[in-house]
């Protein structure tokens, strides 16, 4: 083992500490063997309706009418809409529909233009 601890793969944290057989990241409790890889860490993908990987910046389309809740307008089918951020959630595209404003949609319901 070398004298420097690697930084942690999962969030690039500097405050990593060896725990007997294991290397612990305390800021996202990751924990990995000298062994391990960077391709072994999980990775957070979404994908579209069609099973297209979606990344932060692409552009879909709705692809069935839906409700916005607390309000009487509905988001229509055939929507283009850019994907501003992807978040970890039931609801994991954050984005937002012209004349309805910031939305949460899933992924389920949209395919990539």
């Amino acid at each position: 083992m070398s004298t420097t601890l690697p930084s942690c793969p999962k969030c690039s944290s500097e405050y990593v500490y060896f725990d007997g057989s294991l290397f612990v990241c305390p800021e996202c409790a990751n924990e990995w063997s000298d062994n391990d890889t960077a391709a072994d860490v999980d990775e957070f993908v979404v994908k579209d309706a069609n099973g297209n990987r979606l990344e932060e910046g692409d552009n879909v389309t709705l692809i069935k009418d839906l409700k916005v809740k607390g309000s009487s307008s509905t988001a229509k089918i055939g929507t283009k809409v850019k994907i501003n951020r992807l978040v970890d959630g039931d609801h994991n595209i954050d984005c937002k529909i012209e004349g309805i404003g910031p939305m949460m949609l899933k992924s389920e319901f949209v395919k990539k233009a």
